[in-house]
């Protein structure tokens, strides 16, 4: 992609996104994604009311009246997100593709983390690792992840969701909060996502489009999986076809909620066919009403 053409780009994006952080989303991030605990702050004199336990018993030693310990949430997270860019996510039928939608998500993330003073990183991945950006702070920082989304020409098609999450406890030490983007199509995760969930705090983000969900009539096609390069012919009009393409697709969505409930890990489906806004809200306040 030409210079000009990709800024434009990625000037437009982070308007949208980025506004969309400032008016809606920063409260609700700051509320459902909370600091590692509690740091000190200061002594101050104990007042009516104060709990016993914490007492500064040094100082109150020293001065000859009682002061209190007094602490702060310890606000700084380190966010991850990380991001499936295997062929299939170069689907789309309608007003978008997977890919377009996961870039716009990714931006909306880190504006809001970097709201919060957090700092953004990011692993791309297929069914090898990348990309690795290490997590920063700041706007240039975000507007480079924005530029590699849109840019990014991955050197494989499949998806090995487990390398990423096992990829991403090796390089980021401490606890975060970790974004996965992806739309699952993988069967062999959920024991490094369980392990993965344990140190760090993993959010799924399942990116459908609605003719993943219901196959649309538009009569006997070749259909090609992009992850395999297998090619198969299919009648679309068939109201059998139709029907076991829907159960399939229900059987799945359900996998997978059983898949994240089992592993404690939050979750929410975007599609490309619908505003993202609606999901990420309930998302959050979930997170805060649950915690």
């Amino acid at each position: 992609m030409e210079t000009q053409e990709l800024l434009k780009r990625v000037r437009k994006i982070e308007i949208k996104t980025r506004g969309l952080s400032n008016q809606i989303f920063s409260g609700e991030y700051h509320s459902a994604f909370k600091g590692r605990g509690m740091a000190f702050s200061e002594v101050r004199e104990y007042q009516p009311g104060d709990e016993i336990r914490s007492i500064d018993w040094n100082v109150t030693a020293r001065l000859n009246s009682p002061y209190v310990k007094v602490f702060e949430e310890e606000r700084e997270l380190t966010v991850m997100i990380l991001i499936d860019v295997s062929a299939s996510e170069n689907f789309g039928t309608r007003t978008q593709l997977k890919r377009q939608l996961i870039t716009e998500l990714c931006a909306v993330l880190s504006f809001s983390a970097i709201q919060n003073n957090d700092k953004i990183g990011v692993i791309f991945f297929s069914d090898q690792i990348e990309k690795f950006i290490p997590p920063k702070k700041g706007r240039s920082h975000i507007l480079r992840i924005i530029r590699e989304l849109i840019d990014f020409k991955p050197e494989h098609s499949k998806t090995d969701i487990s390398q990423a999450l096992k990829y991403l406890s090796n390089v980021i030490k401490k606890r975060s909060t970790a974004f996965v983007l992806s739309d699952f199509r993988d069967d062999a995760f959920v024991d490094a996502l369980k392990i993965a969930n344990r140190k760090h705090d993993i959010v799924a983000l399942q990116i459908l489009d609605q003719a993943e969900l219901t196959l649309p009539d538009v009569g006997l096609i070749p259909m090609e999986d992009p992850e395999t390069g297998d090619w198969n012919w299919v009648d679309t009009s068939s109201k059998t076809v139709q029907k076991e393409f829907k159960i399939n697709a229900l059987k799945r969505k359900d996998q997978l909620n059983q898949w994240f409930q089992k592993c404690g890990v939050d979750s929410t489906t975007i599609r490309t066919d619908q505003n993202y806004v609606k999901p990420l809200l309930n998302l959050f306040k979930k997170r805060e009403t649950s915690r």
